[in-house]
C-alpha cells in the first residue's frame, strides 16, 4: 500500500483534486468527513464539545452547529486547542482503522489521506510522500469568502489558524497549482498520478 498525504490550505482546492484522484482509481480517506462523523450526536467527541462549549453550539436536532463553534474557536486559540484535543485523537483512531481495512482488502492500493492539518498534526509521518494543493493568498481569501459567505476579516483569521500555505508547499514532495481553472487542475493531477502508476510505486 502506497500512502500519499493530500493537504493544502483552507479553500485551496483539495476537494477538486481528491475527486479527480478518486475517478482515476485512487482510494481516498477524507479526514474532514471523519471529523463530521465523530461529532455526530451521541458520539464521545459530541459529549466533550457540548460539555465544554455549552448548548449554544447545539442545533435543535442535537447536531453541532459548526458555524457557531467555528466563530468561537477561530477567535480564541485556547478554545481551538481544546476542540482539537477532543477531535484529533479520535480522527487518528478512525484513520488508522480505515487504512488497515483498505490494506486488508487491496494490499497494493494507492491511498490518499486528505488531511487539511497534515503537517500541523504530524500525520505526514504516515505517508510515503505529500502533495500540497497550492493557490496564491489572494485567491485563497476570495474563494473562502465566497464558499462560506464570510467577510474578509473572518476569512483571514481562519487562514491564520493554519500553517502558512507557502510553508506547506516548501515541505511538499509535489505541488498541485490550483490557481488556474478547474480543467488545468484536473490535468495536473492526472499527469502526476499517472507518473506514479508508471513508476510502479506499489
Amino acid at each position: 500500500m502506497y500512502i500519499i498525504g493530500l493537504t493544502g490550505g483552507i479553500a485551496s482546492g483539495k476537494s477538486t483534486v481528491s475527486r479527480t484522484l478518486a475517478k482515476l482509481g485512487a482510494r481516498i480517506i477524507d479526514t474532514d468527513e471523519i471529523s463530521h462523523q465523530i461529532i455526530e450526536p451521541g458520539q464521545p467527541a459530541w459529549h466533550d464539545i457540548v460539555e465544554y462549549f455549552g448548548n449554544e453550539v447545539v442545533n435543535p436536532d442535537n447536531s453541532i452547529n459548526r458555524v457557531k463553534l467555528g466563530a468561537i474557536v477561530f477567535n480564541d486559540p485556547d478554545s481551538l486547542k481544546k476542540l482539537n484535543s477532543f477531535t484529533h485523537p479520535r480522527v487518528m483512531d478512525r484513520l488508522r482503522a480505515d487504512l488497515k481495512a483498505i490494506e486488508d482488502e487491496q494490499a497494493n492500493a494507492i491511498v490518499f489521506m486528505e488531511v487539511p492539518l497534515l503537517y500541523e498534526t504530524h500525520m505526514e509521518k504516515l505517508c510515503r510522500e505529500v502533495w500540497v494543493v497550492w493557490v496564491d493568498s489572494e485567491t485563497q481569501i476570495i474563494r473562502l469568502m465566497a464558499r462560506d459567505a464570510i467577510d474578509r476579516e473572518y476569512a483571514l483569521r481562519r487562514i491564520a489558524s493554519q500553517m502558512p500555505l507557502e510553508e506547506k508547499a516548501a515541505r511538499a514532495d509535489r505541488i498541485i497549482d490550483n490557481s488556474g481553472s478547474v480543467e488545468e487542475t484536473i490535468e495536473i493531477t492526472t499527469r502526476i498520478f499517472n507518473e506514479i502508476l508508471q513508476n510502479n510505486v506499489v
